[in-house]
């Protein structure tokens, strides 16, 4: 019989190198990467095909993510929630170089793919930025598809992109259909659902070594876009609770940030619902399940939803996430 899925899972993250990608993950975050220079995500929590988050601790240890939802999915997700993969994805990025102009499709628009495949919707908070770092998001008002399209052909994208320079603490939330990209010199924190499809739009008229461009997807891009979208700035967050402030609320995920002062505690879980919880700063000990487990900066768990509380406790003054589904 397989263990209760009733206390705070870990796993071991899963990286991927791209040309954007520096050390930071390993530097700043703690993560175990090997050589190189091109370590550009670390998939915290996912269960997408073929990726899985695999459980590192306790009587789970070896289950997949996967697993877990398809054995255990009212302990894992919750009363009600009926899907047959876990609805979210959190990574970290490091940003050395600045990525693609991107966007991604709806659900609707990403059930017509083949193979099938969610939306994504997303949202970023930025750990690390450096002086000038920019986070480009949305179109300036007025642009058109066909203006878009114009300056994509001329190589000049950028000049219908909304564009801010970045601030540790920024939340920009990314809806489906919105046009972006991440600058050079950012590290992130990412929710997202869990898909893996993007339509590259513009890559800078970068080339590889062999001086041709990577692959991009313009017409798919032009057709996914909403326009009426606009600018994006980041959120204004609003307080929720004591030390809890509420980022982003929206039919995919909510997405909290929880400050504990050093020595102080507090109380996660509830609502019936899984809660991801990701440490930004600082060290926690959660007790769940008979269990303790203490998360560093960098690290991440996810309490499933039959533990309905769970105490925190600060060893070190401590900035964490805290996402789950909607109600």
């Amino acid at each position: 019989m397989t263990p209760r899925c009733d206390y705070l899972l870990r796993f071991e993250p899963l990286f991927r190198r791209y040309l954007w990608g520096g050390r930071r993950l390993g530097t700043m975050l703690g993560k175990a990467i090997g050589a190189g220079d091109d370590y550009a995500e670390s998939w915290e929590i996912v269960d997408h095909g073929a990726d899985q988050s695999v459980v590192l601790n306790g009587p789970l240890a070896g289950r997949t993510l996967g697993d877990l939802v398809r054995e255990q999915p009212a302990a894992l997700l919750g009363d009600g929630v009926t899907t047959e993969s876990f609805p979210l994805l959190f990574k970290f990025l490091d940003c050395n170089r600045t990525l693609s102009v991107q966007v991604h499709p709806n659900d609707e628009q990403g059930a017509q793919l083949d193979p099938p495949d969610l939306g994504k919707t997303e949202a970023w908070v930025v750990i690390a930025a450096d002086p000038g770092s920019k986070i480009y998001a949305g179109l300036k008002p007025g642009v058109t598809a066909e203006q878009l399209a114009a300056t994509i052909a001329a190589g000049h994208c950028e000049t219908c992109l909304h564009e801010f320079e970045a601030r540790v603490g920024d939340c920009v939330f990314i809806p489906a259909g919105t046009v972006h990209a991440l600058g050079a010199g950012l590290v992130i924190a990412e929710i997202q659902q869990a898909s893996d499809t993007t339509f590259r739009l513009h890559d800078w008229n970068r080339v590889d070594a062999a001086g041709n461009p990577r692959q991009l997807h313009v017409d798919e891009s032009l057709a996914t876009i909403d326009y009426t979208r606009g600018a994006v700035a980041p959120q204004q967050p609003a307080a929720h609770e004591a030390g809890r402030e509420r980022l982003v609320e929206c039919d995919k995920f909510l997405l909290d940030r929880v400050s504990i002062a050093a020595g102080s505690g507090a109380t996660l879980g509830g609502g019936d619902s899984f809660h991801l919880l990701a440490v930004l700063a600082g060290a926690v000990e959660v007790t769940a399940g008979g269990r303790k487990e203490v998360l560093k900066a960098g690290e991440t768990a996810l309490l499933p939803a039959a533990v309905e509380t769970a105490p925190v406790l600060a060893r070190e003054a401590a900035l964490l996430l805290d996402i789950s589904l909607p109600g």
